[in-house]
């Protein structure tokens, strides 16, 4: 069998996924039809794939009988809905991230998935497919630095210059997109983070909107995590960092791990437990330690690097995504996966419009009513 794929959306992302489909690159996968409610977008996909089927509403691309499958590269307030709408036509999802805006339409979305249970349902977390975290993820499962006590993730590699925020009326709004680093360009950090170390208890953020952009939503985030067995965490991101810093350190009880530029991991394994140093060691010993010098006797190093291969990460999941369909291989990112980044990105927002730590779950109502006076106060700045 082969999975006929329909893109919903021919910008950016919808466009580079047509490239690799079209140019064969993905196994067991065609392009069944393409929908976007833009006119040029009708020419360009006209000129592009002219044996490919062109509609400009979903619904009718959904209902045409020319697709197995949708992937949804749309703004993403929508990404429930046309998820929804998919199953409900027992046609396989794959939602692009972040899943929503909030987690009351995402919960609806993954019980809606859960009464189809025979229908494929993903989300386009493409890092999970990472060979990199793939192996940070198996260190930290397989406890090899112990129990973690703290993680520090600085990502702030989103340079986006004020031109990307004109170029469109919905970029950077609480109308149009939800909000901005924290939905926008760092969900995939913020689902690696709890994939890998665990979802956190409690969050203290302090976020700054429109600092050094003219928008309406966040581009600084410095957020506290608090993992709830003693546990804590930062994670700072941003969007006008022009030499951005990409770096992720695990602290554990036997070592620790770093992550530099998401291309090279270095292993420090201690040869006994902290814990158990602090109480064993002679002050002789300590002295070694404060002094530098040769430790090769305190802890062992191992580095490995790992190649970044442009796309090959978005054609994983599109194949696996195929493969999940056509053979039952497991997914690398089950759709229902993508509560837990909104989640937490919508504790972050929380916390800084209350000025205070909030604990996870959050109250979804009054996330949903604070994010309603955001919309409200930008609609009225707009009038004016």
């Amino acid at each position: 069998m082969t999975v006929r794929l329909g893109i919903i959306g021919l910008g950016a992302q919808g466009g580079t996924y047509a490239g690799f489909i079209s140019e064969g690159k993905v196994k067991n996968m065609v392009i069944g039809a393409i929908c976007d409610i833009d006119p040029e977008k009708k020419k360009l996909s006209k000129e592009k794939y002219p044996d490919v089927p062109f509609y400009d509403n979903y619904i009718d691309m959904l209902e045409s009988g020319t697709v197995d499958a949708i992937v949804t590269t749309v703004p993403h307030y929508l990404h429930p809905e046309m998820g929804m709408e998919a199953l409900k036509r027992d046609i396989h999802a794959l939602v692009e991230k972040p899943a929503g805006v909030y987690t009351k339409q995402v919960k609806e979305l993954n019980e809606f998935a859960q009464t189809k249970p025979e229908l494929t349902f993903a989300i386009f977390f493409n890092q999970r497919s990472n060979p990199l975290y793939q192996k940070l993820k198996e260190l930290i499962d397989h406890d090899e630095i112990g129990k973690i006590r703290r993680t520090n993730w600085i990502i702030t590699t989103w340079w986006r210059p004020q031109g990307y925020y004109d170029q469109s009326e919905w970029r950077a709004t609480w109308g149009g997109e939800g909000g901005g680093v924290l939905v926008n360009q760092a969900p995939h950090q913020i689902d690696l983070l709890q994939w890998i170390c665990g979802m956190p208890k409690k969050v203290n953020s302090n976020v700054k909107y429109g600092y050094q952009r003219n928008i309406a939503v966040e581009d600084e985030v410095t957020a506290m995590l608090d993992y709830g067995n003693g546990a804590t965490g930062v994670f700072i991101t941003a969007t006008h960092d022009v030499l951005g810093t990409d770096r992720l350190e695990i602290h554990g009880d036997k070592g620790k791990i770093v992550v530099d530029d998401s291309k090279k991991i270095t292993i420090k394994r201690l040869k006994t437990p902290e814990a158990e140093m602090s109480t064993t060691m002679s002050m002789q010993d300590v002295m070694k330690i404060f002094m530098g010098g040769d430790l090769s006797d305190v802890y062992s190093e191992e580095v490995l690097e790992f190649e970044s291969v442009w796309g090959a990460q978005h054609i994983a999941v599109l194949e696996n995504f195929a493969a999940n369909i056509v053979e039952g291989s497991p997914l690398i990112a089950p759709g229902s996966d993508g509560i837990h980044g909104v989640a937490l990105a919508n504790a972050i927002h929380l916390s800084s419009w209350l000025g205070k730590e909030v604990e996870l779950p959050i109250d979804e109502d009054l996330y949903v009513a604070e994010l309603n006076k955001k919309i409200e106060e930008e609609k009225s700045l707009v009038k004016q």
